[in-house]
Formats: structure tokens, sequence, C-alpha cells
């Protein structure tokens, strides 16, 4: 029960870099063949949205190491001059599920903590329904190993905070990255040696924010 817990923790964390996504979050559901919204906002901290610039905004799944492009929603948005983005989901991506997220990948801007990636910021994870797609096994692995390595997060919740500053680098990347066998034509899995420094990061930030909710339940 009490892993349960730390994995709730860690998946409660919202977008990430300074690109906040205020949709789709955890209680979204896009519907395939339906126009759908996504959009963001400046999240105040730095580099603000000017210097984030144009970004590659897609469909994903999959886990903090290794994630799947579904569907590229638009090549390159500058995130400083827009707000949001409205497109029609593809139903053949995937199946009706919950394991979906957004993921904005910089073209200009590189992490700072590792310059050889780029800036990255997730959305939660949603749901996609009226789908008609299958995830291959390579993809059903991805999504089966984010208990160790999570992602994404509601957004509403008050973990959020605590845990923002664990998700800054990119959990993966489209430079410097290794491709695998993809989900549908369109699918691009991308493996990056800058993930693991997320997923650790991401633990024992968890792992401090449940001690601390642990210690005032005893109180």
């Amino acid at each position: 029960m009490f892993s349960k817990s730390l994995i709730s923790l860690a998946l409660a964390a919202s977008a990430l870099a300074n690109v906040f996504i205020t949709s789709p979050v955890a209680s979204t559901i896009f519907t395939a063949g339906q126009q759908a919204t996504i959009s963001w906002q400046d999240d105040g901290t730095s580099p603000n949205l000017t210097s984030f610039g144009a970004s590659l905004v897609g469909i994903y799944t999959g886990n903090a190491n290794q994630q799947t492009l579904l569907q590229t929603v638009n090549t390159s948005v500058d995130v400083s001059t827009t707000s949001s983005i409205v497109f029609t989901p593809d139903g053949t991506i995937g199946p009706n599920s919950d394991e979906y997220f957004v993921r904005f990948t910089s073209l200009v801007l590189h992490d700072a903590a590792n310059p050889q990636f780029p800036a990255e910021a997730f959305s939660a994870k949603f749901t996609m329904a009226g789908m008609t797609g299958t995830f291959n096994s390579t993809v059903q692995a991805e999504i089966n190993g984010q208990s160790t390595a999570p992602i994404g997060g509601t957004a509403t919740s008050s973990a959020s905070s605590a845990m923002k500053t664990a998700y800054t680098t990119p959990a993966a990347s489209t430079l410097g990255s290794k491709t695998s066998a993809s989900a549908s034509t369109s699918a691009t899995a991308t493996k990056t040696g800058a993930a693991g420094k997320v997923g650790v990061t991401g633990i024992t930030c968890f792992v401090g924010a449940a001690a601390s909710l642990l210690g005032a339940m005893l109180l």
C-alpha cells in the first residue's frame, strides 16, 4: 500500500520545464476524430517562453526513460506567441487508454543541466477514447515500465509544487536519441541517457514528499 502511495505522489508532478500545460490534464478525455485543444502558459520560472521558443508538439506514451511519439500535433509552434493548438486526434495511434500525454520539445533551447538534450515539457497523462488502434509489444513494455520511471501527473495536485523541480530535466529527447520499433507508421520511440536522471531525482523527491505526508498523518 505504501509503495502505491509513493507511485501516486510521483504521478502527481505536473507539466515540466517553464511551459505549464493547462490542457490536457488528468481528467481530460480526447475523442478520436473530434477537435481537441492543447493549451499552455508560462509557469513563471526561468527560462521564459520566449527562450523555449519554437517547439515540436506531439502525443506520446511510455515512461521517463523511453517514450514513443504517436501523433505529431505541430512540428514548430512558437510557445511564446501562441498559447493553444486545436487538432484532431488520430484514432489509429492506439487503443482507448489513459496512458497518453503531450510532450513539448524545444527546437531552439537546450536543457541547462544536460545541454546535449533539448528542453522539454510534459502534460499530465490523460485519456483518449473512440480509438481503434493498438500498442505494439515495444510500446506496451515502455508503458509497463512507468512504475519505476513515472512521468507527468495531475496539474491540480498539492504535491505538484513540491515535486516540480525534480522534473525540469528532459525525460527523453529527439536529439542524440536511439530509435526503436514504432507503435504505428507515424510513431517513433526515443531512448536517451538523460532520462535516468529524471527517474532518480523524481524518486528522491517523491519519497521526501511521502515521508512528510506520513509524518503529518501520524501526528
